[in-house]
This record gives structure tokens, sequence and C-alpha cells, in this order.
């Protein structure tokens, strides 16, 4: 019996396969890959190839090297083994990265759910029995059967059907395709959203434990002007005991330490705070920041050596851009899905079956039931609807590829923008280097005459104020060069292309 069935199901599948292979037409646009712009440079006038040094740490050269290529794990030329532990937990634990990977998996099957209903044939098998008889009266005298309005007694009786039944949509117009091709722009809009996650994680645990770094060198410096400035304030009161100084003087020093005090509290929010970011980004909790281990910007090194896409290359490369494409594709795929609409739909259909009144003779030869058709179903008239869908559709299409270069070119300003950070970075750099040494050469020459009698307390303390801020700015300046860095990787795509996995 079953060898049967199979027989059955394997002639109509090769029916519906040779009409299918007959559907050859596809009605709507095909997509075409949007070309790369035409533009050679990221900024006009051209980019600079190397940028200006300054002395101390975080403060050489950098080189930019044209099609140089981008490592899937750019992070690690920071030769932290800290920042390399904690994006490993990122990648491990983060929930977005999770729910990334989650909805790649939920279109893949969605993919998988519309091959298999839109070009294979839909085959089912059905078994049903039924207990019932003619049309009659019951008669009480006799508990068992029925008597007709002739007066001939009505028979109960049992029926037993085993059926096996298939159908296939012909796609003539290429409807069904499109809605799949629709699908595919889904998983590989899906996949990109995927990458762009992962580079967007790893560049924010980078910048986030570069922040946390600065800020750490930046309360260290605040905490050691304070305690500086507390020893001044003891040595200025006990002039001040001895009629060495004027009140004025002590009152100055005190205004001065609190100022510096002041400054120590939001230091130390923005620095607990970014923690707290950081722990989200490994997928911790805030009150587990145990994790975060301690950082400190002198345990970084600054890559000196920086890729450069040429700019025909950045759409390829770049995640989001990639996504954008995907879904101009599926924007395309819709317009063929609502043309295909207009045109006949061709349904084959047939079924094939046993039919018995006793149960272990269903199976018999001589209860054989079958049946083959086919419909076909042309839109005549819907009140303008589908001519609708179809206009809709192309609306659509027109903002998908509006979309598209919307994120192309604020891809290249990312990069452009990017590029003039980083060479402005070590401009900045350079400048605020000389200014911290300057400062410095200018408080040790007033606190020198201070203590010769040359000048007063107040020059003294504008000296210091004015180092206290050059080496606050250092720090930051210093911070900026790594942070654009780590921005530049990822406005160039993060090298995703050169992932083993």
């Amino acid at each position: 019996m079953m060898r049967v069935f199979y027989r059955s199901y394997c002639q109509f599948a090769m029916i519906a396969i040779m009409l299918g292979s007959l559907s050859a037409c596809l009605v709507g646009p095909d997509f075409e890959t949007p070309k790369p712009p035409k533009v050679n440079y990221y900024t006009k006038p051209p980019r600079f190839c190397r940028t200006v040094s300054a002395p101390g740490h975080g403060g050489a050269s950098q080189q930019f090297v044209q099609a140089k290529i981008i490592s899937a794990e750019w992070w690690r030329l920071f030769r932290s083994p800290k920042i390399n532990k904690l994006i490993c937990l990122g990648i491990t634990h983060s929930p977005n990265l999770m729910a990334a990977k989650a909805r790649l998996r939920e279109v893949q099957e969605n993919l998988n759910a519309g091959i298999g209903n839109g070009l294979y044939p839909n085959v089912s098998a059905i078994l049903s029995a039924q207990r019932g008889s003619n049309t009659g009266f019951f008669d009480s005298s006799n508990g068992s059967s029925t008597i007709t309005t002739s007066g001939i007694p009505a028979s109960v009786f049992n029926l037993f059907n085993a059926t096996l039944n298939a159908s296939y949509l012909v796609d003539f117009f290429g409807g069904v395709r499109r809605q799949i091709q629709g699908l595919r722009s889904q998983v590989e809009y899906q996949y990109f959203e995927l990458r762009a996650a992962y580079l967007s994680l790893t560049s924010d645990i980078v910048t986030t434990v570069i922040t946390i770094a600065s800020l750490h060198r930046q309360i260290c410096v605040t905490k050691q002007l304070i305690r500086e400035q507390a020893e001044q304030l003891a040595i200025i009161k006990k002039q001040f005991n001895l009629g060495g100084v004027s009140k004025i003087e002590v009152v100055a020093q005190q205004t001065q330490l609190a100022q510096t005090r002041a400054t120590l509290p939001p230091l130390e929010k923005s620095w607990a705070q970014t923690r707290h970011l950081l722990a989200i980004l490994v997928g911790a909790f805030p009150s587990q920041c145990h994790v975060i281990p301690s950082l400190d910007l002198n345990e970084l090194h600054l890559p000196t050596k920086l890729p450069l896409s040429i700019p025909s290359s950045l759409v390829r490369q770049r995640p989001d851009i990639r996504a954008a494409e995907a879904l101009w594709e599926a924007a395309n795929a819709q317009v063929g899905v609502a043309t295909a609409n207009l045109y006949p739909q061709i349904t084959l259909s047939g079924s094939w079956g046993k039919s018995n009144t006793v149960g272990s003779q269903t199976f018999g030869s001589q209860s054989n039931l079958w049946n083959i058709g086919a419909g076909l179903l042309q839109p005549l008239f819907r009140g303008g609807a589908l001519i609708a869908e179809r206009r809709a559709a192309f609306a659509a299409y027109d903002a998908a590829a509006a979309q598209y270069r919307e994120v192309v070119l604020k891809a290249f300003q990312n990069v452009a923008d990017t590029l003039r950070a980083i060479e402005s970075d070590a401009r900045e750099m350079r400048a605020q280097k000389q200014a911290e040494l300057a400062a410095y050469a200018n408080f040790n020459l007033v606190k020198q005459q201070f203590d010769l009698g040359g000048v007063s307390y107040l020059s003294l303390l504008d000296a210091q104020r004015q180092y206290q801020q050059t080496r606050i700015s250092l720090v930051q300046s210093q911070a900026n060069r790594y942070a654009d860095t780590a921005a530049l990787f990822q406005a160039l795509g993060g090298g995703w292309w050169n992932s083993k996995c």
C-alpha cells in the first residue's frame, strides 16, 4: 500500500516540477547591485599621509596605508590583554548580540518555510471514519434500526477513507520566486545587522575602556594636585602664624584647594557610570563591576600604521551599507510580487485514496478513489486594489533606494570626520604637550621667584592653576587619539570580511 502512495506522489511531483520548469517568466525588475560612488578621496583637499608626533606616551606619529588589510580583530593593535579579555566577555554574554543572532536564525527558517511552501507540491494524507444512515425515523420497537418514510428499514453503515491529497501552484509569472528573493534579502539584511551589532559592540567596548582609563588618569592627576595644594596650604598657614604672609594669601590658597577638590566628584561620578556601562556591554550587572579590571592609558599602545580603504570599496565593507542594500533588494522583490498578482494563477490538484464500509477492507483493490484537476484564477475587479499595491511597492522601492544613498553618504562622512579628527588630535596633543611643558617650566620658575620673595603668592597660585589645567587637557587629548583611532576601524567596517568564522 505504501508503495502505491509513494508512486502516486512521485508522479504528481514530477508533473508539478515539469510544469514549474516552464515558468521561466519573472515579472518585475531584476535587482542590480549598485555601483560604487565615483569619488577618489574622502576629504577635500586630499587626505594626509602621516600625522605629526608629540613627545610622551601616545604621541607617536600615525601613518595611513592605503589598501592595507583590516584585521577582523583590530582591537588587538592596542596591545592590551585587558581589552582582549573584555571583548571576549562581551561577544559571549552580550544580550544585544544574542538577539541579533536569534533574529538571523528566525529569517533563515522563514526562508526555508517560504521555499517549502512555494516551490514544492503541498501533499497531505487524510484518514477518516464515519458512521451514519440514510434518512428515516426511529422505531421504538426496534432499538437498533430506523424506518424510512416509505416503510423500508434504513441501514446503519460505517465509512472509512484513506486519501492522499496534493496541490501545486504553478509559478508562471514568478510571484512565488520573487517572494523567496525577498526572504533571501531579509536573511542578508539580518546577517549584516548581526555584523553591525558585532562591530558596534567591539567598538563601544574599546572606546569605553579608553574613557575609563582617561578618567582614571584625570582622577589621579587631580588627587595629586589636591595633595600638593594641601601641603602648600599647611605651609602658608605656618607662615601666616609667623607673620610671613597675609590672611589674603591663606584664603586664596584655601579657595584654590576647594576649587580643585570640587572637580574630583564629577570625575569620580563619570568614572563610576562609565564602568557601569562597560559592565552592561560585557553582559554583567553594574553591581558586578569586579569583572572590570583597573585601566590606565599608559597600558595602551597607539597603532602607528592605520589602514585606509579606497573609497570605491567602502560600500562593500560597511555592514550598515550592505544592510541597506539588502532592504533595497527586498523592496525590489516586492515590486515583482505585486506585479505577478495582476496575472492569472494556475493551481494543479489531485487526490488518490481508498474507501470502504469495512475498516479491515479499506485498502482493498475494489475501493480506489482518485481525481485530478486544475484551476485558474484571474483577478477581474478588485476596486483598483492590485494596481494601488503595485504603485505602493514602487514607492517603497524608491524609498529604499533613497535610504541606501543616505546611508552611503553618512558612511563617507563618518570616515572623513574620523580622518580629520585623527589629524586634529595629533596636532592638538602636540600643542597640549608643549603647553604642559611650558606651564611646568613657568610654575617652577614662579615658585623659585616666590621662594626668593620676587613675586606674590597669587602669582604662584595662577601658575599652579595653569599647570593643573594643561595636565588635565593633555590626558584628554591623549585619550582622544586612542578613541578616534578605534573610530576609524569602525568607520571602515571593522574587517569583518577577513574573519575566519
